[in-house]
């Protein structure tokens, strides 16, 4: 499994060099896969300006590699923004969050020119949604939200013992099968309370780079 990860990673980097300058901002996600991506972008550090980070966890990676880490509102552009996923369907749509950092991983994503996802191929399905799907609620809401939930046919789970960067919960829900996942992601997010789900069909890669070992 490393393998794949580590090739994905290598993969990436070929991909992503001639892209970039020495004002180039790259985004970067979160996750194990992107750990291995984060050690081989710092082979690379000389050739861009730093790095807009969707989490804590990668921030401090970044930093003791010596990336510096701008935030999101003090740049202009991102002009690649690298990332894994949980689960990858045949139109590169995506079930993110199983770190918990969804919501700031749109975010990023969204406000990137190209959005490049790494993945080894135990990721790839068919239809998403064996992977419980991840919901950031506003903790007075969770309740609410789970009710919801059931009412589209999932099983919701608190994780235990998590907050995300934000200070919200996340609600797992087991059971759904998305067919139309940009439909779904849309119904969810406008349910209040929610701040956002691991759907990613609107902000889908623009690339999926597939390692194997």
């Amino acid at each position: 499994m490393s393998d794949s990860k580590l090739n994905a990673s290598i993969e990436a980097i070929k991909y992503i060099k001639p892209k970039i300058d020495f004002n180039s901002i790259i985004g970067v996600g979160t996750g194990s896969t992107v750990n291995y991506f984060i050690e081989e972008l710092a082979k690379i550090k000389n050739l861009f300006k730093g790095a807009v980070s969707s989490s804590e966890a990668s921030t401090k990676l970044l930093e003791e590699h010596g990336i510096e880490v701008f935030e999101l509102n003090d740049i202009n552009e991102i002009v690649v923004y690298v990332d894994g996923a949980d689960e990858v369907d045949p139109s590169s749509n995506l079930i993110k969050g199983g770190g918990g950092a969804h919501t700031r991983e749109k975010i990023v994503a969204s406000a990137s020119n190209e959005f490049i996802c790494i993945v080894d191929e135990s990721k790839l399905v068919e239809v998403l949604g064996s992977f419980p799907l991840p919901l950031e609620v506003m903790t007075k809401s969770r309740s609410y939200v789970a009710r919801e939930m059931v009412k589209l046919g999932g099983v919701p789970e608190l994780r235990k013992d998590f907050l995300t960067d934000q200070d919200n919960q996340i609600l797992d829900v087991k059971d759904l099968k998305i067919t139309d996942p940009l439909k779904m992601e849309q119904a969810i997010n406008l349910i209040p309370g929610v701040l956002d789900n691991g759907i990613f069909a609107r902000c889908r890669p623009q690339k999926v780079i597939v390692g194997r070992a």
